[in-house]
């Protein structure tokens, strides 16, 4: 009973030790012991409410941020963020007596223009609206701010550009990365690291949802013989060619594009050798069609006529598909007409169109055997041609007797 009475006189001062814990000095609230936020910092906050020129931000501290409802429309004019949702900005102006925060994802819109818009982009690394004008020795050309900037070729995308005329006249955002006044102003800017960050703030999204059979959209972002590589929104996933469709054979480059809008679905998460990449993301088009050996057996059936085309050939045969994603067999022994070849090339060519039967379909195995059906009738005329033989019985010779006996009868 004492210990019981000693364990209750402890809870007063855990409960104050707590409080105390929670309240910080001077009983601060947990809401005001917030960082303290300068201009430049990068934030993060939920989205309260949106006007129609503002956007209001909730920081989780004791002011709210005030971002240009500008900064959050798409090339077409759409708000691109609703109610609930999270945003990154940076903070360029704090008003302390007003209590707000002034944020800004972009500058070069909103009539945001000249030398100081320049300095405070390149001051806090704020992303600045861009026009590409032209292509120079090493990069090209950007009218940025009022000003004339460089950007090197290699800063242009995430990935090598062959071609850099193909930007020009597009409007982009950049992040300047020299700033010199002087006689003139020097500016150096960079596309990449505009793309790297909103890939790594997208990623961050993805994660969350990222798991074995989702599906999710994507962009092709690089084409190789062994398939392709997909942005599905700051994180890249691989499409190896196995898994582009049930039809084989079929390269990356007769399927997709780079700039392809796709639908993929997550068949693997592997952890990568470089921890800092995180997963390795195995994904499919094949998972998104209908298989059709899935229901085979209902559109044919042993002894049934197809035709066909001839995708490839081995020694032992040729490979020929009757439907997108169904190939058979047909060995080469049927192929000769009753003449041994040496390679079934000796009789078809890829591409060729032949009229076929089905002697075996196993779903389960995923088998179908053929032979063409020129051999095919060949047999069976043959075979019929034995049976009337067979029907009409032995052929009389007649004997020797008769034989003489028809050459000394006169002719007439």
């Amino acid at each position: 009973m004492a210990s019981t009475d000693a364990s209750n006189k402890d809870e007063p001062s855990e409960f104050a030790a707590l409080l105390a814990e929670f309240e910080g000095p001077k009983g601060s609230s947990k809401k005001q012991r917030a960082k303290k936020l300068s201009v430049g910092d990068e934030v993060r906050g939920r989205v309260l409410s949106i006007s129609r020129d503002s956007v209001f931000v909730d920081l989780g501290g004791k002011n709210d941020g005030l971002l240009p409802v500008d900064d959050v429309r798409s090339p077409d004019g759409t708000v691109t963020v609703k109610v609930g949702d999270e945003v990154t900005a940076r903070i360029v102006e704090i008003d302390g007596r007003a209590g707000g925060v002034l944020l800004r994802r972009m500058l070069g819109r909103s009539g945001t223009q000249g030398t100081e818009a320049l300095r405070q982009a390149f001051e806090i690394g704020l992303p600045i609206e861009g026009t590409v004008s032209g292509v120079v020795k090493g990069g090209v050309d950007v009218q940025i701010g009022g000003a004339r900037a460089f950007c090197p070729i290699s800063q242009l995308d995430q990935r090598h550009v062959e071609d850099a005329a193909v930007f020009i006249g597009q409007k982009l955002s950049f992040q300047i990365t020299r700033y010199e006044e002087g006689r003139s102003l020097n500016l150096v800017v960079s596309r990449r690291a505009v793309l790297e960050a909103e890939a790594q703030e997208k990623a961050v999204e993805l994660r969350k949802k990222l798991a074995v059979g989702v599906v999710l959209p994507g962009r092709v972002t690089a084409l190789k013989d062994y398939g392709a590589f997909v942005d599905l929104g700051g994180l890249e996933g691989m499409l190896h060619i196995s898994e582009l469709s049930f039809q084989r054979g079929r390269q990356p480059k007769d399927v997709l594009s780079i700039g392809q809008l796709v639908e993929v679905q997550v068949i693997k998460l592997e952890p990568s050798s470089d921890g800092k990449r995180g997963d390795k993301i195995s994904l499919s088009l094949k998972s998104l069609e209908k298989d059709p050996w899935s229901d085979l057996e209902t559109r044919y059936s042993l002894g049934s006529s197809v035709t066909g085309t001839v995708m490839r050939m081995e020694p032992f045969g040729a490979f020929i598909e009757i439907e997108p994603g169904v190939e058979g067999l047909v060995h080469i022994s049927e192929l000769g007409g009753g003449k041994k070849l040496r390679h079934p090339k000796d009789a078809l060519t890829v591409g060729q169109r032949v009229e076929l039967v089905i002697k075996l379909l196993d779903i389960e195995k995923r088998r179908l055997s053929l032979e063409l059906a020129a051999s095919q009738s060949a047999r069976e005329d043959e075979r019929q041609a034995v049976s009337s033989i067979a029907a009409q019985g032995p052929v009389k010779l007649g004997t020797l007797a008769d034989l003489f006996a028809k050459l000394k009868k006169p002719a007439r």
